[in-house]
């Protein structure tokens, strides 16, 4: 029995001593689950998302990752623009996708490695139609239904463990995003990292 699988696990051990093996560090690769607490609705969204990472330097990598967030129902009030008396109330779904790019640093070696990252990019806000097109109303969330599409910025950190090119990346931050003044949002990832 041992004949059958010996080559094998020689050529694992091979393998694995091999400086290729120690490369594993120049690219990385992801999903995450994302949880994305929006301040103006006050919901808690959650959805996946993907992450690509290129080092450019022995403790700096270049990100970049794209998210959706489902749709989550909320009230939304409307209210009278003479006396600001809320007029209607109802409900409202809100998908979020939000896409950032921007360095990580973070250690080249070892199995626990943790990070600190800066990032920009975009929050696009899907809002289901409003159901009062009177004039004579406003909604709470003006500035989003007219500019759904946002600049963003990320500030956050968090920590990888890994098991040679397989590992588990947690990540928190403050997604904030700019729409009549800096909005901030809780943010957190978690999910499976491949480098190679």
């Amino acid at each position: 029995m041992w004949r059958k699988f010996a080559p094998i696990v020689i050529a694992l051990l091979l393998c694995g001593s091999s400086p290729r093996a120690f490369a594993q560090n120049r690219v990385e690769a992801g999903i995450f689950l994302d949880y994305l607490g929006i301040s103006q609705t006050n919901t808690r969204n959650f959805g996946l998302g993907g992450r690509f990472g290129y080092r450019i330097h022995r403790k700096l990598m270049m990100e970049g990752e794209l998210a959706y967030d489902y749709g989550i129902n909320f009230h939304e009030a409307y209210r009278n623009i003479t006396n600001g008396d809320i007029t209607a109330i109802e409900r409202t779904s809100i998908g979020v996708t939000h896409g950032l790019f921007g360095p990580t640093l973070q250690p080249d070696k070892g199995g626990f490695r943790p990070f600190v990252t800066l990032k920009g990019g975009f929050m696009d806000f899907r809002l289901s139609p409003s159901l009062l097109p009177l004039t004579t109303v406003e909604s709470t969330l003006l500035g989003i239904r007219t500019s759904s599409l946002n600049a963003a910025m990320y500030p956050g950190g968090g920590v990888e463990a890994s098991l040679g090119p397989v590992g588990l990346r947690f990540e928190f931050g403050d997604e904030i995003y700019f729409n009549n003044g800096a909005h901030n949002n809780l943010r957190i990832t978690f999910g499976p990292i491949l480098r190679f």
